[in-house]
């Protein structure tokens, strides 16, 4: 295995000194590891990432590149009963979308399966291990708690011989599952639990994605995290802080097998958002019981959902950039998150006018037939974006919200009686509204235009309080426009009351559904996933599933935050 050659591949961007840096530089200094750097980014593969891993995914790739050192992709696929290669090939989708490159370095758990089952027989040999009879009931009961020392196992004694027998009868498939345990023999009295004779292989009938049948023991994830690091020379094993209190047994492994190398363990706190849920057990549960529309529902956490809403790499990366990485646990404001999409979307997302509620104009005296071309600006935080041309007739469709028949105090846009500004085109004035006879809503309203204030402002210098973006109704495109708001309604829906789930606090408000959408006709041939300001609405984004004949949009992001308002609101 190549650990010289310098390749990662990844974004470029300086982060700013961290505890997880300062130690891996001190280590560069030192000459440990003759000067490498080698890190891995190792999920399991038992659901797709969410916006916590790529904090992780930034960190290990990032603390290679900076040092110029390697970074693996390796999936710890211990557990076949809850991994498939849907959620392996969603995985590296996602690392490759986030901009980073593991290039030929792609390791599995079960590449080592032949070695680890090795190193068990060694433990064995060393007195180090023994296989169990007790029921995982009864492990726990005799496991002890923070406050009590653990009981030994009845089997605790048993020869080098017998234990080895058994071991390989396991492997055999001779026992039923669950019924025998290898565990390591450490120390009982241990105050750290995790040292109390841990379970490193257990019976599992279950065929594996990669390997099919051709086991029916699987080591458990802490014995085989740390030698799958070893066997691939990394360096530096840099994890989430729940795994702080497995670090001795991290370290036990190393230092009492035969390995190539013993890297170091770092722990740093794992991000924790609000309004969110993180747990893959949770995000499951939403996806098989159909509250939401899969793991890439736009209102999920998932990476891939993020990326269906309209999110880029970019936006995530800074995101990460912005919460940094610090030993203490904290909780990270989605709006934070929220900000740094709409940051980058608004240097780089084409602007266009697009009707999500359409309420018809006719404006009666533009000549009937006649249509023009105005110009319309891309982005003007761009400039090299340019212009378009936007259609102009008669007939346009603006936003209800825009009219108001008795308009409240500061209400500027338009009304009976006055004026406004349509956006690169003219001033036009209501003179009448048509209603529903039987509902009362208004359905059309009938406008004039002064063709002297076309893309400015009127010669006679009066000036208008509100300018409206519009559609040319004989030119605008139908779409169906998915506004997504935050999934859950409280803070902390993962911290739910004993009793009590934290489906209780799914947002009902979380999707609406808006079809007839009008929208200018650039937008009708672009691919999904283009990203588009749509002007005075939002941040949005053709969907995956978006096709000429069924336009999909999802919205990205408001233009502010319109959350901390409301909560401002509620406040006062």
């Amino acid at each position: 295995m190549d650990t010289k050659t310098p390749a990662v591949s990844s974004p470029e961007h300086t982060s700013s000194p961290d505890f997880v840096r300062t130690i891996v530089a001190q280590d560069v200094q030192a000459g440990k590891n003759q000067g490498r750097v080698h890190t891995r980014f190792p999920p399991e593969p038992n659901g797709y990432l969410h916006i916590g891993h790529a904090k992780s995914i930034s960190l290990n790739f990032g603390v290679a590149q900076e040092f110029g050192g390697l970074c693996n992709l390796r999936f710890d696929d211990t557990n076949p009963t809850k991994e498939d290669v849907e959620y392996v090939e969603a995985i590296q989708e996602d690392i490759r979308w986030l901009g980073f490159d593991w290039q030929d370095r792609l390791f599995y758990a079960s590449d080592y399966f032949g070695r680890l089952y090795e190193f068990a027989e060694e433990l064995i040999l060393q007195g180090k291990a023994y296989v169990c009879d007790l029921s995982p009931e009864d492990m726990r009961a005799y496991r002890g708690t923070l406050t009590e020392p653990g009981r030994n196992s009845p089997n605790r004694e048993r020869p080098v011989e017998e234990n080895l027998d058994l071991f390989r009868r396991m492997k055999a498939g001779e026992f039923a599952e669950g019924s025998r345990t290898l565990r390591a023999r450490i120390d009982m009295q241990s105050p750290n639990i995790s040292l109390r004779d841990p379970v490193i292989y257990r019976i599992l009938k279950t065929p594996h994605h990669r390997t099919g049948t051709a086991w029916c023991i699987y080591p458990m994830y802490d014995f085989a995290h740390c030698l799958s690091d070893a066997l691939e020379g990394i360096t530096h094993s840099i994890c989430t802080l729940e795994f702080e209190n497995n670090h001795a047994l991290y370290d036990w492994f190393l230092d009492n097998l035969k390995v190539p190398g013993h890297p170091l363990q770092i722990e740093f706190a794992r991000m924790n958002l609000n309004y969110v849920v993180m747990s893959k057990r949770k995000l499951r549960q939403l996806v098989e019981e159909g509250y939401v529309a899969g793991w890439d529902d736009p209102r999920m956490p998932t990476l891939a959902g993020l990326r269906r809403r309209g999110y880029t790499p970019a936006s995530i990366r800074e995101f990460c950039e912005r919460i940094g990485v610090a030993k203490a646990i904290s909780i990270v404001d989605i709006s934070l998150l929220e900000f740094c999409v709409r940051d980058d979307l608004n240097k780089h997302a084409l602007r266009v006018m697009g009707i999500l509620r359409p309420l018809k104009v006719v404006i009666d005296n533009y000549p009937e037939g006649t249509v023009e071309e105005m110009d319309a600006i891309n982005n003007p935080e761009d400039p090299s974006a340019g212009t378009r041309r936007v259609p102009f007739s008669r007939v346009i469709y603006i936003e209800r919200d825009d009219f108001r028949e008795d308009p409240p105090p500061k209400y500027f846009r338009l009304a009976p009686g006055r004026e406004v500004r349509l956006r690169y085109a003219y001033f036009i004035k209501c003179v009448g509204v048509v209603k529903d006879p039987v509902t009362g809503e208004v359905v059309e309203l009938h406008c004039t235009y002064d063709p002297s204030t076309r893309g400015g402002d009127a010669p006679d210098g009066r000036k208008v309080k509100a300018t409206l973006h519009w559609v040319s109704a004989a030119h605008a495109v139908d779409a169906q426009v998915n506004l997504y708001d935050r999934l859950f309604g409280v803070q902390d829906p993962g911290n739910e009351p004993e009793g009590h789930s934290f489906i209780e606090y799914l947002n009902p408000n979380s999707l609406e559904i808006l079809s007839g959408c009008k929208l200018e006709p650039s937008v009708l041939n672009a691919p999904a996933l283009t990203h588009y300001q749509f002007e005075r609405q939002g941040y949005f984004c053709v969907d995956a599933e978006s096709r000429p004949d069924k336009l999909i949009f999802n919205r990205t992001a408001a233009l502010r935050d319109t959350w901390a308002r409301i909560e401002e609101g509620s406040k006062a």
